[in-house]
């Protein structure tokens, strides 16, 4: 008898560790965060049944996005787009500001597309998809600005830095180019952009592809000085513990797979990535 119970009991404990070492491999894939593939795409878990909710900043910047909320294009407007065809849902664009997506705590959208750049410290609050954008660092300053020749990250130390909060613009300010002055620290990418025509700073850092656009499009007599690779990606942001991740990953996967992603970076940034690399 005690021989039966002894054999039941090795079953049983064989039996429980198989299945939750089959529960423990549907973990997070590399590049983002969540639920892996754990996700239904024909019955998706939404905010709002039956429509994608993706939220954006206001204002939202080409070349990232073009045109309004009704219809966005621009290359995050058309990424998000061909996300909601592929789920067979209609999207509906709302507002989050930049500085409050990656907050914790409960979201009132599916995800939030908006440059966000994927950090182990915002994994601690939200959750992330792949990335769909390998991001470097831009630095704009004026023509006639003693750094407009700068060539290397030593060639700033003096220069007076902004950028916006939160921002891993920021980051690389303090943690690569380290100025001798402490840099100044904006609420928006707006704020950073009229300090700079204003003469308030020497030099202003956000995304490479922003940095060009507002050169050509936004302020008078710019120039970039250069990029700076940081290994960085931007995400897809969710509310920690979402499964839609798995959904959403599912259908980046395959925009990647076809060329889709790369079709929309040529049509709406490949303009904006040629700028030498500063040295360090």
């Amino acid at each position: 008898m005690k021989r039966a119970l002894l054999i039941g009991f090795l079953v049983a404990s064989l039996m429980l560790a198989g299945c939750t070492g089959q529960q423990g491999s549907g973990g997070s894939q590399e590049g983002g965060s969540g639920s892996g593939n754990s996700c239904d795409i024909k019955s998706p878990p939404l905010f709002k049944e039956g429509v994608l909710t993706v939220a954006t900043d206001k204002p939202a910047y080409p070349p990232w996005f073009e045109g309004n909320p009704e219809h966005y294009s621009g290359y995050e407007g058309e990424v998000a787009s061909e996300v909601a065809e592929r789920m067979d849902l209609p999207i509906e664009w709302v507002v989050e500001p930049f500085n409050k997506s990656y907050a914790p705590g409960a979201k009132d959208y599916d995800f939030d597309i908006n440059q966000i750049t994927i950090t182990p410290e915002r994994e601690q609050a939200v959750d992330f998809s792949e990335g769909y954008f390998d991001n470097a660092q831009g630095v704009l300053v004026l023509k006639d600005s003693p750094f407009a020749d700068a060539q290397s990250i030593s060639n700033l130390k003096d220069a007076r830095m902004g950028a916006q909060v939160g921002t891993t613009g920021l980051e690389f300010i303090n943690e690569t180019v380290q100025p001798n002055e402490e840099p100044k620290v904006f609420e928006t990418t707006n704020d950073a952009k009229s300090a700079l025509e204003s003469g308030q700073i020497d030099a202003m850092v956000t995304d490479l592809v922003t940095t060009v656009y507002l050169r050509d499009f936004e302020i008078d007599n710019s120039v970039v000085v250069g990029q700076y690779p940081r290994n960085e990606q931007f995400g897809m942001l969710f509310e920690q513990g979402n499964p839609l991740v798995g959904c959403v990953n599912q259908v980046l996967g395959k925009m990647k797979e076809d060329g889709t992603l790369q079709e929309l970076e040529k049509k709406y940034l490949q303009q904006y990535l040629s700028v030498p690399t500063l040295e360090k």
